[in-house]
């Protein structure tokens, strides 16, 4: 529990201040190291090293004796340095990981808040998105928005509160009721609107800028406010409050991610607000049309008597008007809807008949003066398209009117306005609505609505359709070396090229990143999907023109079926991307269908991994205990730590279904170090309770071996125990010792010097040579359990058992013989003068209580040989 305090350790605060390395051979000729310190370890000499890279300091490294001067010298000081500065730049390394794991989930979360936006068709379906994301962002759910009106653009209301406030949105607008809120009388809204920048007040009543009445009236004790601004314009704010809950504290990131997310809303919102206020204009200019057309109609009747005044009014008119006579013949037209036809002058049009504007001149589109004949013009009410001069057509509003004397129909007017620039802005909307605008493809809106269709389509006629999700295999390197426009050129490419291989009827989508989705209806069988799943690896052969060079990249792709895999889209694309992450396994242009299990495993595996980081802590972990016996003398002489984990749900969990996953997290550093201390503390209490002595022996994992701190960490095991080294036993694998040979054979020197014994296990199952064998620091050779099996019948298992055996007699080792089980094993062994045995012949592994009680306390060891009944 030794906390470095700069003010007592003057040495380490000049490491700090200066990040350099400080040796001290002789602590009692220097006042700068920690005195407490120096005398609670015993220092005679100290090295003290900065772990820092590139000017960042991220922590101090004390290399110390206990008592015996080190004696560094020059190089092995250099060597030390070396090392700490590897360990320094794996930690900025994990730093930028992590900054960058952390920015790849914002992304993520900022894509998912914009496809959801996107998907939304009204302005509250929006708000409710973005509240909710606000609320998952900031951990705070006390969200609001407050609009600007959309018309005058001057008072702004409050207009929706979050569901999950505190507060209802019934008591929320009551209370706006009692105290009115705009930009004119409240700063802070004024500020926020003035600068079109977040305010962040931790304090509201520390601060002289918030409405105190209204924040008493409402419980609020500090706020955030977020503008909504789209294209530069100011459409409203939105203020996240804290209600006294004490948890009104966020860095920089989390609010720029904040103002993120109300930034995409705003972009959302100014879409919506533009079609309705687009809405209220439209009604409004047809509410205007219809009363400029009642006032036409009178102009119209007196046309005839060419009233200078009125013929003026009409050629004033911004909408496009001409009339027809009731042969519907054109008998006149106002400058704006000559110019709107392409026509030179109205005289052009005068006399014309009325088929070449609804029309067109092409024989083959008809007259349309027989539909004006009839009076009938229902056809012309809606939205349709008038014909210019070249023949070109141009989208249109029109309303027609009877022009009437007394009770007489003299004839019609029709008032019409081009409306092209509305149709391009509706279709640039849909486009963005269901294309991916980089590639061009069909984005996952539309994809989603297409298989939906298709599913429903294949449920009603029996039919199979199939989807394939696929993923560029090291893209990430393109964009991160090659840089984001080169990373986008070649989607495109990607793109065009998928496209090329698909049927017609199918759908090639992008699912955003570097993730494609190929919708195929209408499958027969498999080797349909297989067809064109073979002309995609195919096209993926031949590289990519990038950058004046040429790019070889693969694709991993997964295949769902309908309906063998799944009756939803949902289901259908998250199957298909599960056997994707499964062709991931193997790189390079390799696919995978969708089988059970796949999706099941992979959870299994999680959970099972993090029941695993709460078993140490919560003591799930037990270890049990298997006796290794002397035949000869029918004398226990020790036991081996086996672990064992009694997880509260699954029971006892075997260690072959946990270590691995242990070994992989390095969670098996700290398990590893639990069982070493558990062990010696067991064996200790066996030796103080006056039981016969023997030893124990406890497995070590390569995980343990990579640690620099391995040889510390037992001799304090010990240390702490008060066990002798002696009864120690540690066991290596083959593999294990010839992975790093040097560091390996260094540490197990190190162990040796200490007592401790050295067994290799599971023996003849590795790849090290006989020649390296003898130049280790080794004690024992323990023969694996497949060797005995059948060793009876089973010449080959007989002559390397029989080998082994000799090799260890030879090299003067001692030999232990792992799964005895049967008589025919015990007698195998005693002829050969192999003595040492274990096995379920004698005992299975056993809790240490049952050890005591049955072959400790007992001492009737001839119950190893009834063990078998």
């Amino acid at each position: 529990m030794h906390v470095i305090d700069t003010d007592m350790d003057l040495l380490a605060k000049e490491v700090i201040e200066t990040k350099k390395t400080i040796y001290i051979p002789d602590t009692s000729k220097d006042n700068r190291p920690d005195p407490r310190a120096v005398e609670g370890f015993q220092i005679k000499s100290l090295l003290v090293l900065p772990i820092s890279f590139e000017q960042e300091l991220f922590g101090l490294v004390f290399l110390f004796d206990y008592g015996t001067p080190m004696n560094l010298t020059d190089s092995e000081i250099q060597t030390v340095e070396a090392y700490v500065t590897m360990a320094a730049v794996a930690i900025q390394n994990a730093n930028n990981l992590t900054q960058k794991e952390n920015s790849i989930a914002e992304k993520q979360l900022l894509l998912d808040v914009t496809r959801e936006l996107a998907m939304c068709s009204t302005l509250h379906e929006s708000l409710d998105r973005c509240f909710f994301y606000l609320g998952k962002v900031l951990n705070n759910y006390n969200v609001a928005v407050h609009l600007l009106d959309p018309i005058t653009e001057r008072n702004i209301s409050p207009v929706k509160l979050s569901k999950d406030s505190d507060w209802t949105e019934e008591d929320w607008m009551k209370a706006h009721g009692k105290i009115q809120i705009n930009e004119r009388n409240d700063a802070v809204f004024q500020e926020v609107i003035r600068t079109k920048k977040a305010i962040f007040i931790p304090d509201v009543f520390a601060d002289e800028r918030p409405n105190h009445d209204l924040c008493r009236n409402f419980g609020i004790r500090g706020m955030i406010m977020f503008p909504l601004v789209s294209m530069g314009e100011v459409l409203g704010v939105i203020p996240v409050v804290d209600l006294g809950e004490g948890k009104f504290n966020y860095s920089t990131a989390t609010m720029n991610l904040a103002q993120s997310i109300v930034d995409a809303t705003a972009s959302t919102l100014s879409n919506l607000l533009y079609m309705e206020k687009q809405g209220i204009i439209i009604e409004e200019r047809t509410s205007e049309i219809t009363e400029k057309n009642k006032e036409l109609q009178k102009v119209i009747a007196e046309l005839q008597q060419l009233s200078r005044e009125k013929e003026l009014i009409l050629n004033s008119a911004g909408e496009g008007i001409f009339g027809l006579d009731l042969d519907r013949n054109i008998t006149f037209c106002n400058p704006a809807g000559v110019s709107m036809l392409g026509y030179g002058t109205k005289r052009e049009l005068i006399g014309q008949p009325a088929s070449i504007i609804f029309n067109g001149k092409s024989p083959e589109n008809g007259d349309a003066a027989s539909t004006v004949a009839d009076g009938n013009w229902d056809q012309y009410d809606q939205d349709n398209r008038f014909y210019r001069k070249d023949n070109s057509s141009f989208p249109v509003e029109y309303v027609i009117s009877s022009i009437r004397e007394s009770d007489e129909i003299v004839g019609e007017v029709v008032t019409f306005k081009d409306i092209t620039q509305r149709k391009q802005m509706e279709a640039e909307i849909k486009y963005h609505a269901y294309f991916d605008s980089l590639t061009d493809l069909p984005n996952r809106v539309l994809l989603k609505d297409r298989l939906t269709q298709g599913i429903a389509h294949a449920q009603s006629h029996g039919e199979k359709l199939a989807v394939l999700y696929l993923d560029l295999d090291r893209f990430k390197l393109i964009n991160d070396s090659l840089g984001h426009s080169f990373g986008d050129h070649l989607l495109r490419l990607v793109a065009k090229r998928l496209s090329l291989c698909v049927p017609k009827g199918a759908t090639v989508s992008r699912q955003g990143g570097d993730e494609f989705t190929i919708y195929l209806p209408n499958i027969k069988c498999e080797s349909e999907v297989l067809k064109v799943v073979h002309l995609v690896v195919d096209s993926f052969k031949e590289p990519f023109p990038l950058l004046e060079n040429e790019i070889y990249i693969k694709t991993s792709i997964g295949i769902s079926l309908f309906p063998d895999n799944g009756d939803t889209t949902e289901t259908l694309i998250k199957n298909a991307d599960t056997a994707m992450y499964k062709s991931k396994e193997i790189t390079g242009n390799s696919y995978h269908f969708f089988s059970e299990g796949m999706d099941t495993r992979t959870f299994e595996s999680v959970k099972l991994e993090n029941a695993l980081y709460r078993a140490l802590d919560h003591e799930e972990l037990v270890l049990y205990y298997q006796p290794q016996v002397d035949y000869l003398t029918q004398r226990i002489v020790g036991v081996e730590a086996l672990l064992r984990w009694n997880h509260p749900v699954k029971g006892l969990i075997a260690p072959d279904q946990f270590i691995p996953i242990a070994e992989e997290t390095a969670l098996i550093i700290p398990i590893g170090e639990w069982v070493l201390r558990e062990s010696c503390r067991q064996l200790k209490y066996w030796q103080d309770q006056g039981y016969p002595l023997f030893s124990i022996a406890v497995n070590l994992s390569a995980r343990q071996f990579e640690q620099n701190n391995l040889f510390a960490m037992v001799t304090n095991v010990l240390s702490e125990v008060g066990l002798s080294a002696e009864y120690l036993h540690l066991e290596l694998t083959e593999n294990l010792i010839i992975k790093n040979r040097e560091l390996t054979l260094k540490t197990m020197k190190e162990l040796k010097s200490l007592g401790i014994k050295i067994a290799i296990d599971d023996f003849g199952t590795g790849y090290s040579s006989l020649g390296y064998l003898k130049s280790l620091p080794i004690d024992t050779l323990k023969i694996d359990k497949s060797f005995l099996h059948d060793v009876t019948n089973d010449d080959d298992n007989a002559a390397i058992t029989n080998t082994i055996i000799t090799l260890a007699q030879n090299l003067n080792l001692s030999v232990i013989a792992e799964g005895v089980e049967t008589k025919q094993h015990v007698e195998f062994l005693s002829a050969r003068e192999c003595y040492l045995m274990q096995g379920y012949y004698f005992s299975r592994p056993m809790k240490a209580e049952d050890i005591t009680k049955d072959f400790i306390m007992d001492r009737d060891y001839s119950k190893f040989e009834r063990n078998q009944l």
